[in-house]
């Protein structure tokens, strides 16, 4: 089959990579505004080609690796596409895509999230194993054809991923607590130490720790601007129970409760009993 992937950064250049090895895909063909991300995408051979919208429609499978703006904008522009093709999209939230969804195509489309990705972005960032060993969650798709579920999970468990299912408010609300808080976090903490910091003293006592808390705050502002805006108020959840926690610590430390401090990082540790 024809696979078509419109968006060439990070997640749609790797999914090109992963989808070379897929006995099922004949042929890889590749959409995006961005000239210099076509070329770069042809260079580093993530997809067999180039090729305009209309081409693309005529696509058997079309994954959709943009922001979710943009995906409900391609959306309602592939109202025409045969009734056997998929669309899958790799929104990062889903209950406003599943709701803007046009009926007309509403059996065509498997909205889905695979939960993964690095700190970096366009299609230099681009990694063949980034979906393998990784989860993608597939939501809603009781309102999906048979044709193109099964075509989902096909495509996912080729490249080495394990599909799970949920509902798409279930999962936004999950997604803002396990990855939007985090990069949240990521950012704030990149910010107070900018402003308390200078480089020299960041580049001479930075060790691992404020590294890794660190890296997610080199993520797309523009990609993550979106998803904070999509997810506002599951985010905003969140972050009230964040707070709460850092409240609760810096109590303890202002009361010189030790003993309560230890059993608050024990608490914190059965986290990974569950990682």
């Amino acid at each position: 089959m024809v696979v078509g992937i419109v968006g060439l950064g990070l997640m749609g250049g790797s999914m090109g990579l992963a989808l070379k090895g897929v006995g099922e895909v004949g042929k890889i063909v590749g959409y995006d505004h961005n000239a210099e991300h076509c070329k770069t995408a042809l260079a580093h051979d993530l997809v067999d080609e180039i090729v305009t919208w209309e081409e693309l429609k005529k696509s058997d499978v079309i994954f959709l690796a943009i922001p979710v703006e943009g995906i409900i904008k391609a959306l309602g522009e592939l109202e025409d596409v045969s009734e056997e093709t998929t669309i899958i999209d790799l929104g990062s939230t889903k209950s406003k895509i599943v709701k803007n969804i046009p009926p007309a195509i509403r059996k065509n489309v498997v909205p889905a999230h695979p939960m993964t990705g690095t700190e970096k972005y366009g299609p230099h960032a681009a990694i063949a194993n980034l979906y393998r060993g990784k989860i993608v969650v597939l939501c809603n798709i009781e309102e999906s054809g048979e044709r193109q579920k099964i075509i989902a999970y096909t495509l996912f468990e080729a490249i080495g991923m394990r599909v799970v299912t949920m509902d798409a408010e279930e999962h936004d609300r999950h997604a803002a607590y396990i990855s939007h808080l985090p990069h949240a976090i990521s950012y704030a903490l990149a910010n107070a130490v900018l402003a308390q910091e200078d480089s020299e003293n960041i580049l001479i006592l930075a060790a691992g720790g404020f590294k890794d808390m660190s890296r997610l705050a080199k993520s797309s502002p523009v990609m993550w601007e979106e998803i904070f805006k999509q997810n506002r108020d599951n985010l905003l959840e969140a972050m009230d129970h964040f707070e709460a926690e850092l409240k609760t610590c810096r109590k303890l430390i202002n009361d010189s409760n030790w003993e309560g401090v230890k059993k608050w990082m024990e608490e914190a540790k059965k986290l990974h009993d569950i990682l």
